[in-house]
């Protein structure tokens, strides 16, 4: 059985109980979560958050991107949020390369590039702090005021403010 195998079959069990857990997809706390992908992090066991109280949207590094604004726009004016965490985290795989030597990597599996940049990064509150200027400056969202950005140690478990 394949890994996907193995998480479809636990969906269909997952269903039954689903159903009557979240009966609008309007976030209960009315806050959006920008987080990294990586597997250690697990945002809900973090900040204490249960399935429907949060919009969590995961990428690679958890930095904001064209997409993640999008994502936050959706967010606010469709469902209802009106507050922004950006977490980022110490010992990211975007803190191990540069964008550079990542698209050496693509150039050496295609000849084309892709319209993004990976988004590296060597200093972490610096990421943070740019992630932070690009919610609180997006002319899209309606909610720019309440934007926080925390670092997660991933050694210790604690979550710091960056300000």
């Amino acid at each position: 059985m394949s890994v996907i195998d193995r998480l479809v079959a636990h969906a269909e069990g997952y269903a039954a109980e689903h159903r009557d857990s979240t009966p609008t997809a309007e976030p209960r706390l009315s806050v959006a979560i920008v987080v990294c992908m990586d597997a250690r992090l697990s945002p809900y066991a973090m900040l204490g958050v249960d399935e429907g109280d949060a919009h969590v949207i995961r990428n690679a590094g958890g930095i904001v991107t064209a997409d993640t604004l999008r994502s936050l726009a959706a967010s606010q004016h469709l469902l209802g949020t009106h507050s922004v965490m950006v977490i980022q985290h110490t010992d990211c795989g975007l803190s191990h390369t540069t964008d550079e030597a990542f698209e050496q990597q693509l150039r050496a599996y295609t000849i084309s590039l892709p319209p993004w940049a990976l988004g590296s990064f060597d200093d972490l509150e610096a990421s943070i702090r740019r992630s932070l200027q690009l919610v609180r400056s997006c002319p899209f969202l309606l909610h720019r005021g309440d934007v926080r950005g925390f670092a997660f140690d991933v050694e210790s478990g604690e979550l710091n403010e960056v300000v």
